[in-house]
């Protein structure tokens, strides 16, 4: 692989599309180019802001109608159509014994609860969808605004971080892609460095390697941001050396 191979592989490496040896080679040869990280960082910017485009509201009757549905869908008879009719003819009637019957009434009485049990399931799904939305929203503002800068950096494990800072909107998202898993029970947690004191500004989700991550709480004077290993929940204070700090772009 030669290195002219190596400068065109940025656009690949942004939307994960290298194998694993390729992958491994761009992000050795990422750490010491700085034309192919800031090209790699715009295009996943870019890669970002086109997925959100696409993406796509449901109406918001379609909540009711799943929840109407609940109540009234029937469960298809064994065999179909066919065996349905076969029923009507009395026989099977005269077969279903007590027991059945019984089992029926205790699964119509048991269906207001679960009824009940759907409803609030339904709702938690449309509150995360509601609040996922508001971040994705937000992250997508801030990836527009016109004074967004970005500056991206080598992780440790091989992961590549981007950091977009909007100072118009005081905020800041976190990019990251490749990111190894923290150990059992720990977080990562993001932190404004405020001239050397850390705020905390939010957690990973330690499940994904690659996740965009608004950042909590206002940039305001941060000269750039952190990243430590914490307790699962989070912590005031960081309570580990930082397993990466970033500068925030001018």
């Amino acid at each position: 692989m030669t290195a002219t191979d190596l400068h065109r592989m940025t656009g690949a490496y942004a939307l994960h599309a290298l194998p694993d040896g390729e992958r491994d080679a761009f992000e050795r040869h990422l750490a010491g180019c700085e034309a192919c990280a800031q090209e790699t960082d715009e295009l996943v910017a870019t890669a970002v802001r086109l997925g959100l485009a696409v993406s796509v509201t449901p109406p918001a009757a379609l909540r009711e109608r799943v929840l109407r549905r609940i109540t009234t869908v029937r469960q298809e008879q064994p065999g179909g159509p066919a065996e349905s009719r076969r029923g009507r003819t009395g026989l099977r009637a005269r077969r279903l014994s007590r027991w059945t019957l019984a089992a029926c009434l205790a699964a119509a009485a048991a269906l207001g609860g679960t009824t009940v049990w759907q409803h609030e399931r339904a709702e938690d799904a449309l509150s995360r969808a509601r609040q996922a939305e508001r971040g994705t929203e937000e992250i997508a503002a801030i990836l527009a605004a016109p004074d967004a800068r970005t500056r991206a950096a080598a992780l440790a494990g091989g992961a590549t971080g981007t950091v977009v800072v909007s100072r118009s909107r005081d905020k800041a998202v976190f990019l990251v892609s490749g990111m190894t898993s923290p150990p059992g029970g720990k977080v990562y947690q993001l932190w404004f460095d405020d001239d050397g004191a850390m705020r905390s500004a939010g957690l990973m989700d330690p499940a994904r390697a690659d996740q965009a991550v608004l950042m909590r709480g206002a940039v305001d004077t941060a000269s750039g941001m952190g990243i430590t290993i914490e307790p699962s929940g989070g912590s005031k204070r960081p309570t580990s050396a930082p397993v990466a700090l970033m500068d925030f772009p001018s």
